[in-house]
């Protein structure tokens, strides 16, 4: 499509359905995008819209690296890419705010120079793309994105799902799940960015809406779709970003998943799922003198997690959010207790996520729920917010974290997807 069909009803048709009252900002918002990809690239070219979402996790906080089980949610934050088709197998992606990449799709080599950066999911996507024996090639992109880079809500999962959905539907006439579009987005970011994360971040984006997600078979996890409405409940969901530096923290993430395995490998398996219950606390003496003992801490928080993510589908389906809160603050006790990601050892004095959830149990005692978000240590805390408080809920935290530290957020029903 041409930059003037932007402006149409039929396209603002189609924004309604993924946006709904959104959309007619979002059409500025992607008239704005189709001038700098216009600026970029070429004033000429057929351009083809994307989008995929950032995601908030709901339940379940690190669970899915060891095949456990979430309750997440994609939300109206997203990545938007404009598009164009070139047949010379190079990518070239101009994302706002910052420089210029291209990537070669005929080259799959794994470089430790991209470890980290964007040239890593790119090339990563592609190479599982080819893997698995889908067709992909080279395109020209300019991308905007409202999932802010640390805010807890999964930019880097929202970017590789944004680049597959596009190979997807270029390549491949759409025929690729949305399932399998988060497995290749992990591969690339396990693989290729060499971040050791579960599968929850790139299913909520790719599938969309509100999902609760059993990862006891990774090759094809059960997905139920949960029927949940929180303005009917009087109820936002805000997410605070408390602000701290997660460039050091990625031996604190990858901890927990190493010692919630170390715990499994005791008994020969690969994945806590894989090993009952029972058995960790018949062996606790054993497995401490291999283990250490927050290894078995972080074990129990997982099977605890597990427990809850259904209470709290179960709670939703009946319609009782109050039960709905109180598991979301028993959750949140647990990652602090025997998870440990609320602040991390290597900077004891630096305690963000402990001190919002310190004040947030103040404002919302009797009312809400708070817990801590996703990775944790330095990141991202998760409230549900009575309507009526929520002004004054948003204005208390900015006032502690900055002015663009919290945010209200709407559950989106469509993940990856071309517009």
């Amino acid at each position: 499509m041409k930059k003037t069909e932007i402006n149409s009803a039929s396209f603002f048709e189609r924004l309604s359905v993924v946006y709904g009252t959104e959309a007619k900002s979002q059409q500025e918002r992607y008239y704005a995008l189709a001038e700098r990809f216009e600026s970029e690239f070429s004033a000429d070219a057929d351009i083809r819209f994307f989008s995929a979402p950032g995601r908030t996790e709901v339940g379940g906080n690190h669970t899915d690296h060891n095949n456990g089980k979430v309750l997440a949610a994609a939300v109206n934050l997203d990545a938007v890419a404009a598009v164009s088709v070139r047949e010379d197998g190079i990518i070239c992606v101009h994302s706002e705010g910052y420089p210029a990449i291209t990537v070669d799709t005929a080259d799959f080599e794994i470089k430790d120079c991209e470890e980290g950066k964007s040239e890593a999911l790119i090339r990563g996507v592609c190479a599982r793309f080819a893997q698995l024996g889908y067709a992909y090639g080279g395109f020209d992109a300019c991308v905007t994105s409202r999932v802010l880079s640390g805010s807890g809500l999964s930019s880097s999962a929202a970017y590789e799902v944004l680049i597959g959905t596009i190979l997807n539907y270029i390549y491949n006439d759409g025929k690729i799940s949305a399932v399998e579009i988060a497995q290749i987005s992990q591969y690339a970011e396990n693989v290729y960015f060499k971040k050791p994360c579960g599968l929850m971040d790139q299913t909520a984006c790719s599938v969309g809406g509100f999902v609760q997600i059993d990862f006891e078979d990774t090759a094809a996890p059960v997905i139920n779709k949960v029927d949940f409405d929180m303005e009917k409940y009087g109820y936002n969901l805000c997410i605070v970003d408390t602000g701290g530096n997660h460039a050091d923290l990625t031996g604190d993430y990858a901890a927990i998943r190493k010692e919630m395995n170390s715990v499994a490998e005791f008994f020969g398996k690969d994945v806590l799922r894989r090993v009952d219950e029972s058995e960790i606390f018949a062996n606790i003496g054993k497995i401490r003198e291999k283990t250490g003992d927050r290894a078995i801490e972080r074990a129990i928080h997982f099977y605890n997690e597990n427990k809850r993510v259904d209470r709290l589908a179960n709670a939703l389906a009946k319609g009782d959010f109050d039960e709905f809160k109180s598991i979301i603050i028993e959750s949140g006790k647990s990652s602090y207790m025997y998870n440990q990601n609320c602040f991390t050892l290597s900077n004891p004095a630096e305690q963000p996520v402990a001190l919002a959830l310190c004040v947030m149990e103040e404002l919302l005692k009797g009312k809400g729920a708070y817990r801590v978000h996703g990775g944790g240590f330095a990141g991202t805390v998760q409230a549900f917010v009575p309507s009526c408080e929520t002004e004054g809920f948003v204005n208390a935290m900015r006032g502690i974290f900055g002015e663009n530290s919290c945010y209200i957020l709407n559950i989106r029903s469509h993940g990856g997807c071309e517009i």
